[in-house]
C-alpha cells in the first residue's frame, strides 16, 4: 500500500507541475493537436496503405497486435477503474472531454507505442521520429489533464510488450 501511495503522490506532484504550464496556448494547442494524432483514424489509414502497397504480412501484424493491445487495454481499464483527474482532484477540470471513464492506462499512449515499436521494426530509419511522436502523445494526455504521467508510463509499456510479443510471434 505505501508504494501505491508513494505513486499516488508523484502522479499527483508531476500532474500539478505539468499543469502549470498549460495556460500556454501554443502548448494547450499542440496538445490537442498531438492527441488527435493517436485516436485511431491513422492506424486504419496505416493498414489500408500497408495492403495497397502489397504488406500482407505487415497489414496483418499490425491489425492482429492492434486488436489485442485494444483487448488488453480495455480489460486493464475496467479492472484497474482508476478516476482520471477531474475526478481525483477536487475542483480540476480537464481540457478535452475523455472517451470512456478510467485512466490507466493511457489508450493513446499504448496504441502510439505499438505502433511506434511495429514501424519502427520495419522501417528503422523512421524509429526515433515515431518513438518522439508517441512519447509526445503521452505528454499530452497530461497535458489536457486526462491522464496522470503514470497512466501514460503503463501505456507506453503496454504497447511496446504487446509489439515486440507480435514481432516474436511472427
Amino acid at each position: 500500500m505505501k508504494l501505491l501511495e508513494s505513486l499516488h503522490n508523484y502522479d499527483l506532484h508531476t500532474f500539478d507541475w505539468c499543469l502549470r504550464r498549460k495556460h500556454l496556448a501554443t502548448l494547450t494547442t499542440a496538445s490537442r493537436w498531438l492527441s488527435k494524432t493517436a485516436d485511431g483514424h491513422l492506424y486504419v489509414i496505416g493498414v489500408l496503405v500497408l495492403i495497397i502497397c502489397d504488406q500482407q504480412l505487415m497489414a496483418s501484424v499490425l491489425t492482429l497486435a492492434l486488436c489485442a493491445e485494444r483487448l488488453l487495454y480495455f480489460v486493464l481499464k475496467n479492472n484497474f477503474k482508476r478516476n482520471r483527474p477531474p475526478q481525483a482532484i477536487p475542483g480540476f477540470k480537464s481540457v478535452v472531454e475523455p472517451s470512456d471513464q478510467f485512466s490507466f492506462p493511457s489508450g493513446h499512449t499504448s496504441a502510439a507505442f505499438l505502433c511506434a515499436t511495429l514501424v519502427c521494426q520495419w522501417l528503422p530509419e523512421v524509429g526515433g521520429l515515431l518513438y518522439l511522436w508517441a512519447g509526445l502523445v503521452g505528454v499530452s494526455r497530461v497535458l489536457l489533464g486526462v491522464h496522470f504521467p503514470t497512466d501514460t508510463l503503463a501505456g507506453a509499456a503496454l504497447g511496446h510488450s504487446i509489439a515486440v510479443l507480435a514481432l516474436t510471434l511472427v
